[in-house]
């Protein structure tokens, strides 16, 4: 398992005790080692897949070391201890980023990473999280309850809006052609167990067979095994069911096996449909997550 970043900031202090400098890739093949990763653990990558987990967490350690004065960057992709990290190192301190925070140079680092002029918290402090994590953890908290308030309207619609919510996402997912083709699919068939039509493609070069459900119960074989028995009586290949409400386990089993190829959609999944295709949601805020772009400062 790889080791908060926390944890790095002593074992990369006695790494560079020798003075020398050394190359940030042999910092993270360093640490590796030192705590014996396994290929599995180096192959971890951060929630947005952009870095490796191990070379993040060990990368924000320098950055704190290197915030609090306790190493430095002599040149570009190297690093090397200062004396104050030799001082450091020689105390039996636990280095983490409550000790950091008696250098004044990082007090100012931290209080700059806020918008408040009042100092980090403790718990902020203390946290074994890398910037990117806190990020990522914090977007799926928000993301979490923004699916539970629109699983709570959208139980609250009546049949018809349910029916209309349906269409408006598949047609932002890229299916129906225009909306007002979509619109005229809708409840169009009048079989049982089917409640309308919407293209495939633009062109309409296949149809998929809707059956939506403002369920508030658990979702039963039953209820799929009609929908599958409409879409053979119309010779249909392709259908999708959603529901407000969780299909039964023998209901997904059921799913999987017919011959038609049939898309079970939960109330959850809708949500998150719904968010991913920004359908009943706006914008607060977006934020950017940068960082250097080293080929700019290469000198030719």
């Amino acid at each position: 398992m790889v080791p908060d970043y926390q944890t790095f900031m002593r074992p990369l202090l006695a790494l560079l005790s020798n003075e020398k400098e050394l190359a940030v890739k042999d910092m993270y093949e360093a640490m590796a080692v030192r705590f014996k990763l396994t290929s599995a653990d180096r192959a971890l990558r951060i929630p947005t897949g952009t870095q490796s987990l191990l070379d993040n967490r060990v990368g924000w350690a320098k950055t704190y070391l290197k915030m609090a004065g306790l190493v430095e960057s002599p040149r570009r992709g190297f690093v090397k201890i200062t004396q104050k990290g030799k001082e450091a190192l020689g105390t039996d301190a636990d280095i983490r980023t409550k000790f950091l925070h008696q250098f004044p140079d990082f007090k100012k680092f931290q209080n700059r990473s806020t918008t408040s002029d009042q100092p980090v918290s403790e718990p902020e402090i203390e946290s074994n999280q890398t910037p990117e994590e806190t990020l990522e953890s914090s977007y799926r908290t928000i993301r979490s309850a923004l699916a539970d308030e629109l699983l709570a309207k959208v139980k609250e619609m009546s049949p018809e809006r349910f029916e209309k919510l349906v269409v408006d996402l598949l047609v932002q997912m890229g299916y129906g052609g225009s909306r007002l083709d979509a619109g005229q699919a809708i409840g169009r068939s009048g079989d049982e167990g089917i409640d309308g039509i919407i293209k495939e493609d633009r062109l309409g070069l296949d149809v998929i067979y809707i059956q939506a459900q403002r369920w508030e119960g658990v979702v039963s074989r039953p209820e799929i095994q009609k929908f599958a028995g409409a879409l053979q009586g119309q010779r249909a290949k392709k259908g999708v069911f959603i529901s407000s409400s969780r299909f039964s386990a023998e209901a997904l089993e059921f799913a999987s096996k017919v011959e038609a190829k049939i898309v079970l959609i939960d109330g959850e999944q809708l949500a998150n449909y719904m968010i991913d295709f920004g359908l009943g949601v706006a914008d607060v805020a977006s934020y950017s997550v940068k960082r250097i772009d080293s080929d700019y400062f290469i000198e030719e």
